[in-house]
């Protein structure tokens, strides 16, 4: 418990109440030398700066104190309050211009003249906002400081960006592409009925062409096959066909009804095309109208001759090709089969002329007008035939798939022949037969008469026999007996069998020329 002291608060000089307590004595710790020096009054000053150092008090300086110089008139004029303004402070509340009352409200008694509060140590603080406000949309729009661009090098390598912001950036420019392309397919989705993009398949690369294929085959036999036109100078039309090269001196293999013209006139000349476009005249070296064939020339140097294979080694089925000129549609190629062997033709007797007699190859590969004369080809490129003639049901003569072809055996026999000796010689038995009727007891040849002093005859053929075979070939009708006979040479001894009154024998005929 605490009791009252007497005589603790005695009065004061100055004091009338006697309320006041005197000050304690001040304590005036020792102080150090060395801060007594930096931080104490100048030497001389005892009092406070504010009351012995204010210029203009008593117009002079305290003792040991040097005062600045005053200030220079030019920064007394930019720094002080303008003439009239001295009730006018420096900082203002915010929302006031320090002009007095305004429509919002009288004025803040803490700005007046007489109260300055930035000025009275004893005032609170105020706080306020900035002294120059800036309106709304100028503060928006207002542009921020813009340091040094980065280059590419300085983002990536130079670590000045965060490698996770780099990959967020990215992600988002995924993000943005792939949905716009979404969006791109959409639309183009979305587009008219006929209108879009078309999806078009296309092959990864060309077709082989192997050895041994259509496309090779035709490759190398195309240069060996010519197309030959006859015609007459100033004639309104000629006559169109095919020729094959079996000779790189320039002869040329075809059919003598493709320059029978050339052969019955000679103003009529006869123009070989080859295959790249070069056009040069041909001449006849001779021509068979019995066996269809013929030769002729050309003058051309470094010629590409045809291989010729052998004929009687087809066998039915085999893969043949066809190459001419149909229709003088040139260097035309077709592929087939064989379809038979050994199939006697009669072919030709157009104009009066005679009919031509021979044994061919029957092929289904498409022949047409103007493939006679042309090269049959088998699955290595070697001629077997050469393209003579065709069955068809139209007068026009269109292909059916029944074509014929004269087999190289037999055709190169004559083409050497006619080469050597500008002609040819058959074989001739010396008969004439015709084939005997349907429904006959014996299938042949039946002989209509004998030539005197022939080859049959001095074998003792006679009219009425029918001949069924020739040198132990199968004869059925009168052409088979044409082919057999010429298959054989002059002067050759051939066994025929016959049959004379229901009776089968043999004779032996030794063939004379025709």
């Amino acid at each position: 418990m605490m009791t009252e002291q007497p005589n603790a608060n005695p009065q004061q000089p100055g004091d009338p109440a006697g309320d006041r307590l005197a000050p304690r004595p001040l304590a005036r710790p020792a102080v150090d030398p060395a801060q007594a020096a930096t931080f104490g009054r100048p030497h001389g000053v005892d009092g406070a700066f504010d009351k012995l150092y204010q210029p203009g008090r008593n117009g002079q300086s305290a003792p040991g104190l040097n005062l600045a110089p005053p200030t220079p008139e030019s920064l007394a004029e930019a720094f002080r309050r303008p003439p009239g303004a001295e009730g006018i402070v420096l900082e203002r509340p915010h929302g006031s211009n320090g002009s007095g009352s305004s429509a919002d409200g009288p004025e803040d008694p803490l700005w007046t003249p007489t109260s300055d509060p930035w000025r009275d140590p004893g005032s609170g603080a105020v706080l306020a906002g900035p002294a120059v406000q800036q309106d709304a949309k100028e503060e928006k729009d207002a542009k921020r400081p813009q340091g040094a661009l980065l280059s590419l090098p300085e983002v990536l390598f130079g670590r000045r960006v965060q490698t996770k912001a780099l990959a967020m950036l990215a992600a988002v420019a995924l993000v943005i592409g792939a949905v716009g392309g979404l969006i791109g397919w959409w639309f183009a989705d979305t587009g008219t009925e006929l209108t879009g993009q078309a999806s078009i398949s296309e092959a990864d690369a060309a077709k082989e062409r192997p050895a041994g294929s259509i496309a090779d085959i035709a490759h190398r036999v195309a240069p060996a096959v010519v197309s030959l036109e006859v015609f007459k100078p100033g004639a309104d039309a000629g006559q169109q066909g095919s020729g094959v090269v079996i000779d790189n001196q320039g002869y040329v293999l075809t059919n003598e009804h493709v320059i029978s013209a050339a052969t019955a006139d000679s103003a009529t000349k006869v123009t070989a095309v080859f295959f790249d476009g070069k056009r040069v005249e041909a001449k006849v070296v001779g021509a068979d109208p019995k066996t269809d064939l013929a030769v002729v020339k050309v003058d051309v140097k470094n010629l590409t001759a045809l291989q010729v294979g052998k004929s009687s080694e087809l066998a039915v089925g085999d893969s043949v090709i066809a190459v001419g000129s149909p229709l003088a549609l040139q260097n035309s190629v077709t592929a087939g089969i064989v379809s038979a062997l050994n199939r006697p033709v009669t072919a030709g007797g157009d104009g009066g002329s005679a009919p031509v007699i021979y044994e061919a190859i029957q092929t289904d590969a498409a022949i047409n007008h103007g493939n006679s004369g042309g090269a049959l080809v088998d699955a290595t490129g070697a001629l077997v035939g050469i393209n003579s003639a065709i069955r068809s049901s139209s007068a026009e003569g269109g292909s059916i798939g029944i074509g014929f072809a004269i087999p190289s055996d037999y055709a190169v026999k004559i083409a050497k022949t006619l080469i050597k000796d500008g002609k040819v010689v058959h074989p001739d038995i010396g008969i004439n037969a015709s084939s005997t009727v349907a429904g006959s007891s014996t299938m042949g040849a039946q002989v209509r008469n004998v030539a005197p002093g022939g080859p049959a005859a001095s074998a003792g053929i006679k009219e009425g026999d029918v001949i069924t075979e020739v040198g132990g070939r199968l004869v059925r009708d009168s052409a088979e007996l044409l082919v057999a006979v010429r298959a054989r040479e002059v002067g050759e001894v051939v066994p025929v069998r016959l049959v004379r009154d229901g009776s089968s024998l043999v004779v032996d005929v030794k063939l004379a020329s025709d």
